[in-house]
């Protein structure tokens, strides 16, 4: 255990039937002692304690109070939990008290977690999977984070990690133990493994960035002319007034986000400024943020005005692509009939006034978040950008490496440079970056020296 002890509200601010306040660090024991006035209890067994202030002995609350030993904690140190009423003159008058503790510090913004992180407790993904879980508005988002905080995307890098130090360990030893009894076709074991690795890096890379849209949310852009009805349909799917919406062509002048949860996944939809010539530089920064929004998009939703047909804004058609999907407002007044298809696109009569077509629309669009949210239960998913970069480097580096080989070991320090700096870049993702271990992998294997 190393550092101050620390203490700070680990549950959320506000009224609530229970708080709980953390403590962690060498001292933490005694303060509880000190707020008690008794021996610590039982580790992990829940105690029913009066606390009071050590310093005027003033009753503070009738906690709940547990005590975890270390290294049986979240933090890896010492670790009390107090169980107190969550009424904020309850938990101020424990934090108040806790402050003129000796030895006792209020703990930093994710203190914490940084503690289980630097203990060993947790890796670098768990620790960002319980960021992402704490943060989750979705079941699929839970899902997903449940799993990396448990692990499984940190197991996963490090049993590559793990592969790699034993090909480079074995590579070097080919190199450097070179008279002594090594396995025949050392080398062509090494290459297999290599191989074989950058393969499953470049399957487990092509995941079209699901993991990260799934905790990000999918980008959905609505786009169109002014006075189209955008800002009424955004206002439709999200169930709320989220946008003004008026008759002045022009209302909408910045992108304006509503997260939506679509079938248990996560949309980020984007109400966008009417795409037209305009000489206000306002509307005209509006109309930039709304194209720069839209390339941005995972998916786009071009929204006409039934009243202008059969003519149709030239703007917002030169932007449709072949996964944009089209749909028609005011469905409800239009003079001519509605196109089928617009330039090869399926064409979706609405009418936001009195809800034609949204429910079909929504089902459309849950299926296409869902398609690309959609993480296969075989294994996990990057998450974050700094994931897929690492990851990036290191398919690079044994790019590099199966190009160099040769049989003759021309340049073999580059070529074990290579799994080296692909071990590193593994080892990053999970914060695990060893110096000595492949030393104790060449002995435990090759047992050099016997």
């Amino acid at each position: 255990m190393t550092g101050d002890t620390i203490y700070a509200l680990a549950s959320g601010t506000g009224r609530s039937g229970v708080a709980v306040i953390r403590i962690s660090g060498a001292d933490a024991g005694a303060a509880l002692c000190a707020l008690s006035g008794r021996d610590l209890p039982q580790p992990r067994l829940a105690k029913l304690v009066r606390l009071r202030d050590p310093g005027d002995g003033a009753v503070l609350d009738d906690a709940l109070v547990l005590w975890f030993a270390a290294p049986g904690s979240f933090t890896g140190e010492d670790v009390v939990e107090l169980h107190v009423h969550g009424g904020p003159a309850v938990v101020d008058g424990v934090l108040a008290a806790l402050s003129r503790v000796q030895g006792l510090r209020l703990a930093e913004a994710g203190e914490f977690t940084r503690r289980a992180f630097e203990n060993a407790k947790l890796d670098l993904t768990q620790v960002e999977g319980l960021a992402d879980l704490i943060e989750a508005e979705t079941e699929a988002q839970k899902k997903q984070a449940l799993r990396q905080s448990e692990g499984e995307l940190g197991r996963l890098y490090d049993g590559w990690r793990n592969e790699l130090v034993r090909a480079l360990a074995h590579f070097e030893a080919e190199l450097d133990f070179s008279d002594e009894e090594l396995p025949e076709h050392l080398h062509a074991a090494v290459m297999d493994r290599v191989r074989e690795l950058h393969t499953q890096l470049l399957a487990h890379l092509r995941d079209g960035r699901k993991g990260e849209r799934l905790r990000e949310g999918v980008r959905l852009a609505i786009i169109g002319p002014p006075n189209a009805g955008k800002s009424s349909l955004m206002n439709a799917l999200a169930r709320r007034d989220a946008a003004i919406v008026s008759d002045i062509a022009g209302t909408t002048r910045d992108v304006v986000e509503v997260h939506l949860n679509l079938s248990g996944y996560p949309l980020l939809v984007a109400d966008t400024a009417g795409l037209r010539e305009t000489g206000d530089a306002i509307e005209q920064e509006g109309v930039r943020r709304a194209r720069l929004w839209a390339e941005g998009a995972d998916i786009k939703l071009a929204v006409f005005d039934a009243l202008t047909l059969p003519a149709l804004d030239p703007t917002t058609r030169d932007l449709l692509e072949s996964d944009t999907l089209v749909a028609i407002n005011k469905a409800e007044v239009a003079a001519v009939p509605i196109p089928d298809t617009i330039d090869g696109h399926p064409v979706w009569p609405l009418s936001v006034k009195t809800g034609q077509g949204l429910d079909e629309l929504l089902t459309r669009l849950a299926e296409l978040v869902s398609v690309r949210c959609r993480v296969s239960t075989d294994g996990p998913a990057p998450t974050r950008a700094r994931h897929r970069e690492a990851l990036v480097r290191t398919a690079d580096a044994l790019e590099r490496f199966l190009v160099r080989d040769n049989a003759q070991h021309i340049g073999a320090e580059l070529e074990a440079e290579d799994l080296r700096l692909a071990a590193r870049e593994l080892g990053r993702i999970t914060g695990r970056v060893d110096v000595e271990d492949l030393l104790d992998v060449i002995f435990r294997d090759f047992c050099i020296g016997k």
